[in-house]
């Protein structure tokens, strides 16, 4: 297939396949588009040539696989990183197989790479020690300070997404009784989150500092914009590292906006909220999500282990009867 097939190919699967008939969400679209971004970018690089020149007969699989080593090795991509990559390929491949017969062979074998196992690392939170010293670190009598710490109580109350932190708008809130933030979440999924009498005083506080629309974001850019992910994940890092002057603990941490989003799991957990609630409190799409939660909660553990009775058996060495068994044994 010559290059202008290719670009072709590239353009119907983000207009047609993607948007016309999935209908995906704009956060899977940049992800998607990031990950071809790269593709091309290392293709053109590697074969001396520019992204319209490239055919589909370049992309085969161990290109691909060239191309996910170059992630992990070069880029330092985690496993992670390198799954999802590999899963916008996938997409795009079996969009390609679907309209070009012709290729299948090499589709099969692109979709046969198989995504890496990988360490799940323990979930990273904050105590309520450490979350008061974190939300105290903004000046509450600057304009900045002010969006930043109704931004702080407003991540570790509800623990929502960093996407879904930065897309509120002021329509989206509903102060006094019952109140409450709207977010279209992950898989276009609508949710309200209660506030606590408390977080509501501050966020009115907040706003009555402001005159906005209804479509205005709920915490602007310096410009009126929306929030950028790089201008979040500052923004938490620079109170962090004010907050370690007060609580010397939160220097042993790496504090992102996502610490906060467990942060908030972590104290409904410890509260005794049932586990499929904090479930829908979040948007986990299966509430089996929520078990990493007790997995690191160390405390929990602890006094599961102290309710537990001793059998008043020995402990004794399992001896395997058959060898067959005893050689498994030794694996």
């Amino acid at each position: 297939m010559n290059a202008a097939g290719t670009a072709s190919l590239l353009q119907r699967f983000f207009t047609d396949r993607l948007r016309e008939q999935q209908g995906v969400s704009a956060h899977t679209v940049a992800s998607y588009r990031d990950t071809f971004r790269l593709l091309l970018r290392f293709a053109a690089q590697q074969l001396k040539r520019g992204p319209c020149e490239l055919r589909m007969e370049d992309l085969d699989a161990p290109f691909l696989e060239t191309f996910l080593r170059h992630l992990e090795r070069e880029r330092a991509n985690s496993a992670r990183t390198r799954n999802a990559r590999l899963s916008a390929l996938h997409a795009f491949f079996r969009f390609v197989a679907i309209n070009e017969p012709a290729l299948s062979l090499q589709c099969q074998r692109i979709l046969a790479i198989p995504v890496k196992r990988y360490e799940r690392a323990s979930v990273a939170f904050l105590t309520e020690e450490e979350v008061a010293a974190l939300v105290a670190a903004p000046d509450p009598g600057t304009w900045i300070g002010a969006r930043d710490r109704a931004l702080l109580l407003i991540a570790v109350q509800t623990g929502l997404r960093n996407s879904e932190l930065t897309s509120l708008r002021r329509r989206d809130v509903e102060l006094g009784t019952g109140a409450h933030v709207r977010c279209l979440g992950k898989g276009r999924k609508m949710r309200c989150t209660p506030l606590r009498p408390d977080v509501a005083a501050i966020l009115n506080e907040w706003l009555s500092r402001q005159h906005a629309e209804p479509d205005d974001p709920l915490f602007p850019s310096l410009r009126g914009g929306r929030l950028s992910a790089d201008a979040l994940q500052q923004l938490v890092s620079r109170h962090a590292a004010t907050a370690r002057q007060a609580c010397p603990s939160l220097a042993t941490k790496s504090v992102t906006p996502h610490t906060l989003r467990h942060s908030a799991a972590m104290d409904m957990l410890r509260r005794g909220v049932d586990p499929s609630v904090i479930a829908l409190w979040l948007g986990h799409e299966s509430p089996e999500t929520t078990q990493i939660y007790l997995h690191a909660d160390m405390q929990l553990k602890q006094r599961a282990l102290a309710s537990a009775t001793a059998s008043g058996l020995a402990p004794a060495r399992y001896q395997p009867a058959d060898p067959l068994l005893a050689f498994l044994e030794s694996l």
